[in-house]
């Protein structure tokens, strides 16, 4: 059933997203399906080009429509490039990041408006959504513990900005079945477990 599937895990920085894809792509494997795991943004040698200057904190001042713009620009080339001929071959792809990230950094903590940022999603990529989104949710003390001290030009916008950024994430969990909340407060296993369940009520719905 993950056949042709896409799916997003997301969530704030220090969130855990690397090791949980790697821990759900094993899984997913091991039931025989082949798997497809890529980045946002990046993922392409043009995308990876983007991520560079997005993340780069010599870019201090970039806006919040130019950060809009480069996002959507990577993702374009990944969903052509890589995403959907993985999907058409029958792959689950799982995505660290997607638009639900632009939603909570740019539209929400960044003040672009959710309206503004899913209409130009809506123009600029073939496939806005996944199948399933899955927000893997901590709070802004203990994500922010977990980056470390060597940060990036988006993990040092400050305090302020990044609860607004849980906020927006937890936001987009109302009213969408295609979005999941995932505690990621707890030992590894146990995030990894609770992902696990949510991919396997998917599969039976």
């Amino acid at each position: 059933m993950l056949n042709g599937k896409f799916i997003v895990i997301d969530g704030p920085d220090g969130a855990g997203k690397s090791t949980q894809i790697k821990l759900l792509a094993a899984f997913v494997e091991k039931s025989g399906v082949e798997v497809t795991v890529v980045r946002d943004p990046g993922g392409t040698d043009i995308g990876e080009q983007v991520r560079d200057i997005l993340l780069s904190n010599k870019n201090e001042a970039m806006g919040v429509n130019c950060e809009v713009l480069l996002f959507m620009a990577s993702r374009a080339q990944l969903y052509s490039q890589i995403i959907k001929p993985a999907l058409e071959a029958g792959h689950c792809v799982i995505c660290d990041r997607w638009v639900s990230s632009t939603i909570a950094y740019q539209a929400v903590a960044g003040k672009m408006g959710e309206e503004k940022v899913n209409r130009i999603a809506q123009e600029c990529l073939e496939r806005p959504w996944p199948n399933l989104t899955m927000i893997i949710d901590v709070p802004y003390d203990i994500g922010m513990a977990r980056v470390g001290e060597t940060k990036d030009r988006m993990e040092n916008k400050g305090a302020q900005y990044h609860q607004a950024v849980r906020d927006a994430f937890v936001g987009q969990l109302v009213g969408r079945a295609d979005f999941k909340r995932i505690d990621g407060k707890g030992a590894v296993e146990d995030v990894h477990q609770a992902i696990v369940e949510v991919i396997l009520d998917y599969v039976d719905a």
